[in-house]
């Protein structure tokens, strides 16, 4: 029998079931939903109930279509709910990457929620990723780990990720940079291809040099899901490079908004 830290160092991946609550998963469901809501009953003018999900989905496809920038900043500030990061930090979490050897566990970079469908995307693209390794995009220590998990029961039918286990260990393969991660250009058998499939509350952890892709989402329904990266800093090659990083966040030069805030307006705020 394999301990986890053998079985992941075999096959470049473990799917631990029932890891996180139903009720906590929910909560970060919920807030993200209701954050939409929000911008929904703005632009469309109607209340939404979240829970009725093809409704609310649908609600989502509208607006999408009617107010796109309302949409992308609605969808970049769910990235930065409160719940999210919360249990991104999580002791079990941490204690799973020190099960699995991490001298020095570090947050590698923000968490990423996805809502996946293709009434979502505009030219095909993002809704569905093809084949690539994550370490491209992160280039952190060698035993970068990510974290995976569907915030609603998620199968084949809903797109579930599909790995290629034990390809952690065949390198960094040729890829097209110009992509949205690099899609990996060597020809891979499709028999290779695992697919997976979850219950609200199962995590996948895998290898940041795992090869798998995005399963093909054929429903109207959106696949929820969440994205965690991890580094261990005391990795020697990691240290050797000075710890790059190459992702980058910066404000924007000029207001977005503008001839905003007006002097009226702030003094209504701390009135």
């Amino acid at each position: 029998m394999f301990t986890m830290k053998e079985q992941f160092n075999k096959d470049g991946y473990i799917i631990i079931k029932n890891f996180f609550s139903k009720e906590e998963i929910n909560k970060i469901y919920t807030e993200a939903r209701s954050l939409f809501a929000l911008q929904i009953e703005r632009v469309l003018g109607k209340k939404v109930d979240i829970n009725d999900r093809d409704t609310f989905e649908q609600a989502m496809f509208d607006l999408f279509e009617a107010d796109f920038t309302t949409f992308v900043n609605t969808g970049k500030q769910a990235q930065h709910l409160i719940s999210l990061h919360h249990l991104g930090t999580d002791p079990k979490i941490i204690n799973v990457l020190k099960d699995l050897g991490y001298e020095f566990p570090m947050i590698g970079v923000r968490p990423a929620m996805q809502f996946n469908s293709r009434y979502l995307s505009k030219g095909g693209s993002h809704w569905k990723l093809g084949a690539h390794q994550d370490w491209r995009t992160g280039q952190g220590s060698l035993d970068s780990i990510v974290m995976w998990f569907p915030m609603v029961d998620c199968g084949a039918d809903l797109g579930a990720l599909q790995i290629v286990p034990a390809s952690h260990t065949i390198g960094l393969l040729k890829a097209d940079t110009s992509g949205y991660l690099g899609s990996i250009q060597e020809a891979i058998p499709e028999e290779d291809y695992v697919q997976t499939q979850f219950e609200v509350g199962d995590l996948l952890v895998f290898s940041a040099f795992l090869v798998h892709r995005s399963g093909e989402n054929i429903t109207k329904n959106i696949r929820w899901s969440i994205q965690l990266r991890y580094n261990n800093m005391a990795e020697p090659t990691f240290k050797e490079r000075g710890f790059p990083m190459p992702y980058i966040y910066k404000p924007e030069e000029n207001l977005v908004t503008p001839d905003f805030p007006k002097k009226e307006q702030l003094e209504e705020v701390f009135a």
